[in-house]
């Protein structure tokens, strides 16, 4: 007799007495048909398994007792036991919906094997692959700050593409971008994120006029034995020989047939001994061509170094340079707009080497790129090289104060394209280059907002910023100091304290006094600044008289594009002067001789100088004498070193908490002096220095020394004076140059 389960027969009698309290809709009626259709199906395995079964539910002896049965048995077992008391009976409606409406509608019995473990996604290894594909967070990494397993000293990790930025710079000529990326890399450089410009007008000129070879950044060799950059060799060819763009293919797609200056290679017959590209132009999405294996490296390096060899018996024979007037960015002139579009290609390439293979954080590409379709092409070689993780920031310079572009245009004749040029003539010609990049020029703005791109535009240098989308660590810093300087003329002064106690006594750190030269020099530094900042004001007022807004033909010396300093210069009177101090009793006796009527002073704790932890108040010599592993754990790198104990600090802290310094002296328009302590003076001078990494904690700095730095549009003008106790004065020192200390103790 086939078996029924009594618990079938409860929900048909529980379903008969909803039904009496609710009609049974369509959808209840779908439902309830689901729900007998498995109790047929249920009833059906039961029956045909029925036979391996005694009476009472247990397996017949004969039957070898598997999984599938044991767990058969006990289910048939409860249903059994369930048949012996009769349906339950409800005499409410409200026991009859708490029974049923929270059941499930399904009569399938809840299975008894476990759960499957969670496999938690596969992270990407240190290559950066990953199955499935992984995007990494990019939180900030600030070296000396922060710390992980792939960046221990908190610089951004080789994987860790989305924390990488490339700065896109777009603006017609004379509207400041260079200007502006070299502030730029100089304020990440000194915050120790890798930064590097990348310039198209550079090799613009080399490709374009003839030159055999091209400067190219010291870069890594890639792993490639022998110390040969296969990728680079490639760049110097291709740039000594352009690659010409056939007229239907895409921008970022280059033909193999090769131009030099705008003349096939192959009508000359020099063709077989130029490289083939190092990445197969024709599809660059090809992974194997863009990362060759081990044994394509090989046959590259082969190649490269049979080319290098015969380059030096057969010299390319020098083309005919192109004359690099107006006419040469009319965007009509084919020939040269190939040119231009090539090494913009190439520039752009070797960016992205060293972004993705050379441990670079950050690349500025400093360009025109003034037509969306050329932004495109950026973008899609960009997204073919690194993916979508690359953050790209455009930074568009405009000018629409017409004394500040008249004044930059005057900079411009001083630069490489019309240097010992009749300034009048240059001038002309510059004003008609620019209306060429006018006839194509796109500004940012819709394009970029319907696509998220993020982007800045700066107007009048800082007079007004628009940011759109700015996502990132290092783009929210680039923005903020960008809304932070200024071309105001000013003249900053660097010093340290004058001798304390403890420097005559050679101890580290401490609050000491000064000594009685110590307070000579004070004396001697507050009556130099005064005359200092009067002779200044002379100057500049001779200069105001001498240039003009806008400038006339003829006149000798740029005026300063500051937007401000024509607006109204006559009711501003004299600029201020700030001085500056920490909060330790040496500096502040340094300047405790200026008048505050004349001179603004305050303490900053940030101008403090770099704490010893546990060595504070020792000398060098019992720090070698009685924790010797300190000191020579120093010495292998007094850069990243940090004095152990309570508040000891290393180069990088004093870095980190004087970038709310450096923003305010680049904030403001006065003067400063910033009364300070060796390694306070260190940081400040590498920042406007644009010193290297390795040298910062090693320069010499010693007492008695001052430093004068004046921004310009093109850096930054660099004096320094040494105190003479016999006159007490200070004595010009001419074309000072900072160096490395002798001693690496200090």
């Amino acid at each position: 007799m086939p078996l029924l389960c009594d618990e079938d027969t409860n929900s048909q009698g529980q379903a008969r007495q909803k039904e009496d309290f609710f009609p049974a809709s369509p959808h209840t009626q779908a439902i309830r048909k689901q729900s007998q259709h498995s109790v047929i199906a249920k009833t059906a395995i039961l029956n045909q398994r029925g036979s391996t079964m005694s009476d009472d539910g247990r397996t017949p002896e004969h039957a070898p007792e598997t999984e599938g049965t044991a767990t058969h048995a006990r289910i048939v077992k409860a249903t059994l036991k369930a048949s012996q008391h009769p349906p339950r009976q409800y005499n409410s409606l409200g026991a009859a919906l708490n029974n049923t409406l929270g059941t499930a509608l399904t009569d399938t019995p809840a299975t008894t094997a476990p759960n499957s473990p969670r496999i938690p996604p596969r992270r990407a290894d240190s290559t950066g692959s990953s199955t499935p594909h992984r995007s990494r967070p990019t939180t900030l990494d600030i070296p000396g700050l922060t710390r992980s397993k792939v960046s221990p000293d908190g610089r951004i990790a080789q994987r860790d593409v989305g924390s990488k930025l490339v700065i896109v710079m777009v603006g017609l000529p004379a509207r400041g971008k260079s200007y502006v990326t070299r502030k730029i890399s100089r304020y990440l450089n000194w915050l120790q994120h890798d930064t590097r410009i990348f310039n198209v007008g550079e090799r613009r000129r080399v490709a374009a006029g003839g030159n055999s070879r091209i400067p190219t950044p010291a870069r890594p060799t890639n792993g490639f034995p022998g110390g040969l950059d296969v990728r680079q060799d490639t760049a110097r060819s291709s740039l000594n020989s352009i690659l010409l763009h056939k007229p239907t293919a895409s921008p970022a797609t280059a033909a193999t047939k090769i131009l030099l200056n705008g003349h096939s290679v192959n009508e000359e017959g020099f063709n077989d001994i130029l490289p083939p590209p190092a990445v197969d132009t024709s599809n660059p999405l090809d992974s194997e061509q863009q990362h060759p294996t081990r044994g394509q490296s090989d046959n590259l390096l082969n190649r490269r170094r049979s080319t290098e060899a015969l380059r030096v018996e057969t010299q390319l024979p020098a083309p005919e340079p192109m004359e690099q007037t107006a006419e040469f960015f009319d965007p009509e002139n084919t020939r040269a707009a190939q040119i231009r579009e090539q090494v913009a290609l190439e520039t752009l390439d070797e960016l992205l080497d060293f972004i993705l293979e050379q441990g670079g954080s950050v690349g500025i590409f400093d360009a025109t790129n003034s037509t969306l379709e050329r932004r495109k092409m950026i973008m899609k070689r960009i997204r073919e090289r690194a993916g979508p993780e690359l953050n790209v920031l455009f930074l568009e310079s405009l000018c629409v104060d017409q004394g500040l572009l008249e004044s930059n245009m005057r900079l411009k004749l001083s630069g490489p394209d019309y240097k010992d040029q009749d300034p009048v003539t240059a001038l002309a010609d510059f004003r008609k280059r620019v209306s060429q990049y006018k006839k194509v020029y796109v500004p940012l703005g819709d394009y970029e907002e319907n696509n998220n791109m993020p982007y800045v535009q700066m107007i009048d240098v800082g007079r007004k910023v628009v940011s759109h989308q700015i996502r990132g660590f290092l783009s929210a810093q680039t923005v903020y100091y960008l809304l932070n300087f200024n071309l105001a003329p000013r003249q900053i002064w660097i010093t340290r304290h004058g001798e304390s106690l403890d420097n005559v006594k050679g101890r580290l750190g401490g609050d000491s006094d000064l000594s009685a030269n110590g307070l000579a020099y004070a004396k001697a530094l507050t009556e130099f600044i005064k005359h200092e900042r009067q002779a200044w004001d002379v100057r500049q007022e001779h200069k105001a008289r001498s240039t003009h807004f806008p400038p006339r033909p003829g006149d000798t010396t740029p005026p300063n594009p500051d937007y401000s300093s024509h607006v109204d210069d006559s009711s501003q009177g004299q600029k201020s002067f700030c001085v500056w101090t920490s909060m330790l009793k040496r500096s502040i006796q340094t300047a405790q001789y200026f008048d505050e009527d004349e001179f603004e002073l305050k303490q900053w704790k940030m101008l403090d100088e770099l704490n010893a932890g546990d060595m504070e108040g020792m000398t060098y010599e019992e720090i070698r004498t009685q924790h010797n592993d300190e000191y020579e754990l120093r010495k292998r790198n007094k850069m990243a070193y940090r004095y152990p104990g309570a508040g000891g600090e290393s180069y990088l802290d004093i870095i980190n908490r004087l970038r709310a310094v450096i923003v305010e002296v680049e904030r403001m328009t006065d003067h400063v002096l910033l009364v300070g302590h060796r390694s306070v003076a260190r940081v400040l001078l590498a920042y406007f220095k644009g010193l290297k990494r390795e040298d910062v904690a090693d320069l010499d700095v010693p007492l008695g020394m001052l430093y004068m730095l004046e921004p310009k549009p093109y850096g930054v003008d660099f004096k320094a004076y040494r105190f003479n106790p016999e006159t007490s004065w200070f004595d010009h020192i001419p074309n000072y140059e900072l160096r490395r200390a002798t001693s690496h103790i200090n």
